[in-house]
């Protein structure tokens, strides 16, 4: 673990947010990084840093004193499975080893904690499957209570079987989706925090386009609105939710009239205010902004915006719903943009820092 910063340094805390970096660690980066931004500039300031093997996706609890991370290690244990580790948050950012369990599949890629704190929900991507993981009392992670594979695939090359690469829950927390990249489906199930238990919905899933490719997928903060970006046709599909169901109503492109090179979408976030809809393209190398019709939910192309560096794959909007950072996992940079409240327009603060292998980016 790397030294904190002096008192000194961070005299004015209040000006002060602190970010996770998660990171790939075949290159030299070390792991999971934590860093300080300043609130009026953007500017950010590495903290401190703790070993951790390919953390490519963190999560944190609501009580934000435990951080988890997904480890893509290939083997655990001496068993085809990749792993989930715990660390203890000291409230400062300052991050200390708890334990690691099994995610009990191929390459985990999403995480998600329910606001009890009883329950780590992960995505295995090439295991094609979603578990749920006991949290403990001290936040130390049990074994897995329930696991679902996925069945299914799509037309294209990448869609040989199912690849679950995102789980989240609704607003009720009665229910749990995911979006499964390979089987070309939203996968909608029943949470039982109180038993650890997954089970398949009165509607288990939603199709999407053939070959679409589901990867990420977010709620409207009204709750009645869902959006999927689609990693393989760079699309974003919009949804009507209600209670564990799911309607398709639109569909829009995510990249600009006429571009026609290779390109493949990663993230989604819907502002806190609920205006406006974000989407990263890797290859076109931009986040789309689209603004959200209040009585429809669908969303209308607002700007096509450079990340100021190559192959943007996640992002993560500030607290405060003023800044927006990327992750530029090719270029090895963080690159800091305001959001006009008015517009949802991005514009670069002047601000960008090097981290190698950035991937996922998470707030504390």
């Amino acid at each position: 673990m790397g030294a904190a910063l002096s008192d000194t340094a961070w005299s004015n805390q209040s000006r002060e947010m602190t970010l996770f970096i998660g990171t790939y660690t075949s290159s030299t980066s070390e792991g999971i990084y934590t860093y300080r931004m300043n609130s009026e500039t953007g500017q950010l300031t590495k903290f401190s840093s703790i070993k951790s093997e390919n953390p490519s996706f963190l999560a944190l609890d609501r009580s934000k004193r435990f951080l988890y991370a997904v480890n893509e290690v290939q083997q655990f244990h001496g068993k085809s499975s990749d792993a989930v580790s715990a660390y203890a948050n000291d409230g400062l950012g300052l991050l200390r080893f708890v334990n690691q369990q099994a995610s009990m599949g191929a390459d985990p890629c999403h995480l998600t904690v329910d606001r009890k704190r009883s329950s780590l929900l992960v995505a295995n991507y090439t295991g094609g499957n979603v578990a749920l993981l006991p949290i403990l009392k001290n936040g130390a992670l049990g074994p897995a209570a329930n696991v679902k594979q996925h069945e299914g695939s799509g037309p294209k090359e990448q869609q040989k079987g199912p690849h679950a690469h995102c789980i989240i829950l609704d607003a009720a927390e009665r229910h749990a989706l995911a979006a499964d990249l390979g089987a070309d489906k939203v996968m909608i199930y029943r949470f039982d925090s109180d038993d650890h238990k997954l089970d398949p919905a009165k509607q288990p899933s939603v199709a999407m386009q053939a070959g679409a490719g589901p990867r990420h997928l977010t709620l409207h903060p009204n709750g009645r609105y869902a959006y999927v970006i689609n990693e393989l046709n760079s699309t974003m599909t919009t949804l009507k939710y209600s209670s564990g169901s799911l309607e398709v109503i639109d569909a829009v492109s995510t990249l600009p009239a006429g571009y026609t090179e290779t390109s493949y979408c990663a993230d989604i976030h819907v502002s806190p205010s609920g205006k406006f809809l974000y989407g990263s393209n890797r290859g076109h190398n931009s986040i789309v902004v689209f603004a959200i019709d209040p009585r429809t939910g669908i969303p209308s192309l607002v700007e096509h915006v450079s990340t100021g560096g190559n192959w943007p794959r996640n992002f993560v909007i500030d607290p405060s719903g003023r800044f927006l950072l990327v992750a530029n996992q090719r270029s090895d940079n963080v690159v800091v943009f305001r959001i006009d409240a008015k517009t949802g327009r991005l514009k670069p603060s002047g601000q960008s820092e090097t981290v190698p292998v950035p991937v996922c980016l998470k707030f504390l």
